[in-house]
């Protein structure tokens, strides 16, 4: 996914001179980050790195990360993209079972503007010393598809996977070069990087900022904003409020958005368009108009019925689904043929709605959909299973109006007063924010399947029918 070339192409063109990154304390242009990406290629490959290796990359500074990936992209190997804000223990854990051939953990060093126009290779010079061409089969980009905790699970896409959409992503947001697109959040999820990469192979610029006051600030130079549903109100609520603003786009992935919302931002002069994907899946259906999910470009969309239940599992043909997970782990993504799945749910079409919309119902795995991350149950269940007092434990999504379904742990404990703060203790030293329960409920047993094995399904039920069925952890 990455595009080093296409960033130093858009340097040594009439735009090298255009802002490409931007944050609240610095900016680069095209020349300049061109620069530092071959000058950090070079490093890289004097270190050590060869084509095919994976790199992983923790850096705190969004800058720094993006010219990081694409010298990695640029040098041959694969960008791993890990999350800074890991605990010591959570980053052990990753490398431990990841076991990249290089680690980036403090900025490559800075190139000159001259570094930006000379030649990428040496003339007659062996493979490993010229920058390789790049191919739609490379490798290109690694990230985390869910916490790392426990059983750190990495998706990796070929460039093509990516690459290839995004001449249909940039019509369908209306994303031009002279655009300055925001993006509010960390890179480490594959929503945010995507928007950066994409922005830059468009020529646009890419306006970094975090935390409210930051982002409310951009908006008044931004005219692109990718973000999860949670994230779109607060700016909402800023324009209304009088904040000078100049965006016209709003591109929201990872969960459902209330009707009203979108209502928002028309009389905000915000265009909204959703969009339903998943990191193993990239873009799976799009929803321009606010007439419903259909069939991103490329993609075909199957809904198969499951045998006694009243949802299918959505399945797709498609050109940009990743390769699979590094380092052999396992997780929802599966294939069959040509088509692929994580397991989400919607609605089955009825005969003679062929072409409806596609109306999704969540994760047949039980996985979570929280305000654009995507937490696997068993990930959080591990971690707090081990705290003394818990005999056993369930986490469920239950639903939330702005992240689609929060985290909810349901502990079955004999004495529960005191439980919860140490199990929040627990949670915040091991878990990444996504993972961490918001909801907490006790209960002396859990409902059990014949086969023994706590009922997933009746609990979540129960939960979501509102009654009194379990207390709240105290």
């Amino acid at each position: 996914m990455p595009v080093a070339r296409t960033v130093i192409a858009h340097a040594r063109s009439s735009a090298g001179g255009r802002c490409a990154l931007r944050s609240p304390e610095r900016s680069r242009t095209y020349r300049a980050l061109a620069a530092d990406v071959v000058a950090g290629a070079e490093f890289l490959r004097a270190t050590g790195t060869v084509v095919g290796d994976v790199v992983a990359i923790s850096l705190p500074d969004p800058v720094d990360l993006l010219t990081a990936l694409l010298a990695v992209d640029l040098a041959g190997a694969t960008p791993l993209v890990c999350d800074h804000s890991w605990s010591r223990a959570q980053r052990a854990e990753v490398l431990r079972t990841i076991a990249p051939a290089g680690f980036v953990e403090v900025p490559l060093p800075r190139g000159t503007a001259l570094d930006a126009l000379t030649p990428l290779s040496t003339p007659g010079g062996p493979d490993d010393v010229a920058h390789p061409e790049p191919s739609a089969s490379d490798l290109a980009w690694a990230g985390f598809s869910s916490g790392s905790t426990g059983r750190p699970r990495a998706v990796v896409r070929t460039r093509g996977s990516w690459v290839g959409s995004f001449e249909a992503a940039a019509r369908l947001t209306g994303t031009k070069p002279e655009d300055t697109v925001l993006v509010p959040g960390p890179l480490a999820s594959s929503l945010y990087c995507f928007a950066a990469v994409h922005a830059l192979a468009t020529g646009a610029c890419v306006q970094l900022a975090t935390g409210d006051a930051a982002i409310t600030t951009a908006l008044a130079t931004s005219d692109v904003v990718h973000l999860v549903p949670s994230a779109l109100e607060p700016i909402l609520d800023a324009i209304e409020a009088g904040a000078p603003s100049r965006l016209r786009t709003a591109v929201v992935g990872g969960a459902s958005l209330p009707t009203d919302v979108r209502e928002r931002a028309a009389r905000a002069g915000v265009a909204v368009v959703t969009y339903y994907g998943a990191v193993e899946l990239s873009f799976v259906a799009i929803d321009a108009e606010g007439t419903g999910l259909r069939p991103f470009p490329g993609v075909e969309v199957e809904v198969r019925e499951l045998p006694g239940a009243t949802l299918g599992e959505v399945w797709v043909r498609s050109p940009w689904v990743a390769h699979g997970y590094l380092a052999h782990a396992t997780g929802p993504f599966r294939r069959d043929g040509e088509w692929c799945t994580v397991g989400d749910l919607a609605e089955v079409p009825g005969p003679g709605e062929r072409g409806a919309p596609l109306v999704l119902r969540g994760r047949g795995d039980g996985a979570i959909l929280t305000g654009g991350a995507t937490v696997v149950p068993e990930d959080v269940e591990v971690v707090l299973r081990a705290i003394p007092g818990v005999e056993d434990v369930v986490v469920v999504g239950t639903p939330h109006r702005r992240l689609g379904a929060v985290v909810t742990a349901v502990v079955q404990c004999a004495d529960r007063p005191g439980l919860r703060a140490h199990l929040e203790r627990v949670a915040r030293a091991s878990l990444s924010t996504a993972q961490r329960p918001r909801r907490w409920y006790g209960v002396r047993e859990l409902p059990r399947t014949p086969s023994g094995k706590a009922a997933r399904g009746a609990i979540s039920e129960a939960l979501l029918s509102g009654g009194p069925a379990y207390e709240a952890l105290r």
